[in-house]
C-alpha cells in the first residue's frame, strides 16, 4: 500500500516505477563488471607491473572523483530518472571505446587511449550512480518501505551477469571490443527501457514535499526543525538536505537523527556524521574494488588458477552480495543498521582472512563469497543514514558520500599495486580486514532510533 507520499500514485505505476530504479541499478553493476575478468588479460597486452596496474586502474574512480558535486544541479535540471539512463548508455559507450584500446595494447599513446574512456566512465558513472540512488529512495518514500538493499541487490546481479559474460567470453577468445559491444548494446536497450518506467520530475516533485509533510508530523524537534545548513566546501546551490526523508517506518524519526553529543554547530554535526557514515561505506566498496580489479590477479597470480577459474572470485563476490541484499532489507527491519552493519564487517574480516590465508583457489573464492556477504548492506545502510543527516537538502547527503567512497576507490589499488610488488598479493590484502575493525566502530551513526 502506497505511503501518504505516494498516495497519488496507483500501485500498478509504483511497481513500474519500482521495476524501472531496479534496471537501472542492474545495467550499471553488468555494464562495467564486462570489463573486468579481463583485467588480467589487458594488464599483459600492456606488460605491465602490478605497481604499474594499480595506477591504472584507477582512472575509473578517479573520474568518479573528479565529477566532484556535479550530480546534484544535473538531477535537478533533468530528474534522476532520466540522468540516470542518459548516464548509462553513455557510460557502455566509454566502456567500449576503453576495450578496442585494450584490447590490441602497446605503447604510451594507447594506453592513453584506453585510459581517458575509463576516466570518463567514471565521471558518468559518480552521476548516474547518485541519479539512480535519488530515484531509488523517491521509489521507497512513495511505497512507504524500506527497497534500496533490494535494489542494490539488482546492481550486485548485474556485476554477476556481466562478470560472468567476461569469463565466458574470455573463455571463447572473443575479441574485447566486440564483447564489449554486444554487451553495451544490450545493456544500453535495458536502460531505454527503464527510463519509460521511473517516477518523472513532476511525480518526485509532489512525493517530496509529502514525505516531509509526513515526516514532520510524526517526529519534530522538540525546539522546532532547524534550517538547512550548507556544508562547508560546497555551494548553497550543491548543498541541499534531507532530513524529509525520514518517512519510511524503518527510518525513524528525523529528529532523533540530531541527537549528536557536543555543542557543534547544525553544518558541522553533518560533516561529522557523514565522515563517520562514510567509514562504513568506504569498508562496503574497498571489498568491490579488490574484488574487481585485484581478485582475478589474486587467483592467477598467487593461486595460479586458470584463466577461468580466477573469473570466479568476482563472481562469487558479486553473487554473495546479490543474496545478501535480496535478504538485506528484511534483515535490516528486524535487526535494525548497527546490528548489520557490524555483522557484516566481521564477515568481511573472516573471508579477507580466508582468501589470504587459502591454499588453493576453490579456498580463495569461498573467502570472497564471505566477503561479498558480509558486504552486501553496508553502502545501502550508508546511503540510507546520508540521506537522514538533519540540516542538509536534497541529494547533498548522497553526494559527499558517493564523492569519499570514490576517494577511497582512488588510493585502494595504488596502494595494493606498491605492497604486492614489495610484500607479494597476499599481505596487501590485509588492509580490508583492518578497514572492517573501523566499520565496527562507526556503525553506531548508521543508528536511526525508533519513534516515540
Amino acid at each position: 500500500m502506497p505511503s501518504p507520499a505516494g498516495s497519488f500514485l496507483s500501485p500498478e505505476r509504483l511497481r513500474r516505477a519500482r521495476l524501472g530504479a531496479a534496471l537501472l541499478f542492474l545495467v550499471n553493476g553488468a555494464v562495467f563488471a564486462n570489463l573486468l575478468p579481463r583485467l588480467p588479460q589487458i594488464k599483459d597486452a600492456f606488460e605491465l607491473s602490478n605497481s604499474v596496474y594499480g595506477f591504472v586502474v584507477i582512472a575509473f574512480p578517479l573520474g568518479s572523483l573528479l565529477a566532484g558535486t556535479a550530480p546534484a544541479p544535473i538531477m535537478r535540471r533533468w530528474g534522476s530518472g532520466r540522468t540516470a539512463v542518459m548516464g548509462s548508455v553513455a557510460i557502455a559507450l566509454m566502456i567500449l571505446l576503453a576495450g578496442v584500446s585494450g584490447g590490441i595494447g602497446g605503447g604510451l599513446l594507447v594506453l592513453l587511449a584506453y585510459i581517458v574512456p575509463l576516466m570518463l566512465a567514471g565521471m558518468l558513472d559518480a552521476i548516474t550512480d547518485t541519479a539512480q540512488n535519488a530515484q531509488a529512495l523517491d521509489v521507497q518514500r512513495a511505497m512507504g518501505r524500506s527497497i534500496l538493499n533490494s535494489m542494490h541487490a539488482l546492481w550486485s546481479l548485474g556485476s554477476v551477469i556481466g562478470g560472468l559474460m567476461g569469463t565466458a567470453a574470455l573463455a571463447l577468445q572473443a575479441p574485447l571490443a566486440v564483447h564489449l559491444a554486444i554487451s553495451g548494446i544490450l545493456f544500453s536497450a535495458v536502460a531505454v527501457f527503464a527510463g519509460t518506467r521511473v517516477l518523472t520530475m513532476e511525480e518526485v516533485a509532489r512525493v517530496r514535499p509529502l514525505a516531509e509533510s509526513s515526516a514532520q508530523q510524526d517526529a519534530l524537534p522538540a525546539d522546532g526543525p532547524e534550517p538547512a545548513q550548507d556544508l562547508p566546501g560546497l555551494s548553497e546551490q550543491d548543498a541541499p538536505g534531507v532530513a524529509a526523508a525520514a518517512h519510511e517506518p524503518s527510518s525513524g524519526a528525523a529528529s532523533a537523527a540530531t541527537a549528536s553529543p557536543g555543542s557543534a554547530g547544525p553544518a558541522r554535526r553533518a560533516v561529522l556524521m557523514l565522515l563517520l557514515i562514510s567509514v562504513v561505506s568506504i569498508t562496503g566498496v574497498m571489498v568491490e574494488d579488490l574484488g574487481q580489479n585485484w581478485s582475478a590477479l589474486y587467483l592467477s597470480q598467487v593461486l595460479e588458477a586458470s584463466a577461468t577459474m580466477a573469473g570466479l572470485g568476482l563472481v562469487a563476490l558479486m553473487c554473495a552480495q546479490f543474496i545478501g541484499r535480496l535478504l538485506g532489507d528484511r534483515m535490516v527491519d528486524r535487526l535494525g543498521h548497527v546490528t548489520m552493519a557490524r555483522l557484516g564487517a566481521v564477515g568481511i574480516a573472516a573471508g579477507l582472512g580466508l582468501v589470504v590465508a587459502a591454499p588453493a583457489p576453490a579456498a580463495a573464492v569461498a573467502g570472497f563469497f564471505l566477503a561479498g556477504l558480509g558486504s552486501a548492506t553496508l553502502v545501502p545502510s550508508a546511503y540510507h543514514a546520508a540521506d537522514l543527516v538533519p540540516g542538509l537538502r536534497p541529494g547533498t547527503g548522497l553526494a559527499v558520500v558517493s564523492w569519499l567512497m570514490r576517494g577511497a576507490f582512488l588510493s585502494l589499488s595504488p596502494f595494493v599495486g606498491v605492497v604486492s610488488d614489495a610484500l607479494g598479493l597476499r599481505l596487501a590484502f590485509l588492509v580490508i580486514p583492518v578497514a572492517a575493525v573501523l566499520a565496527v566502530l562507526a556503525a553506531g551513526h548508521l543508528r536511526q532510533p525508533a519513534r516515540t
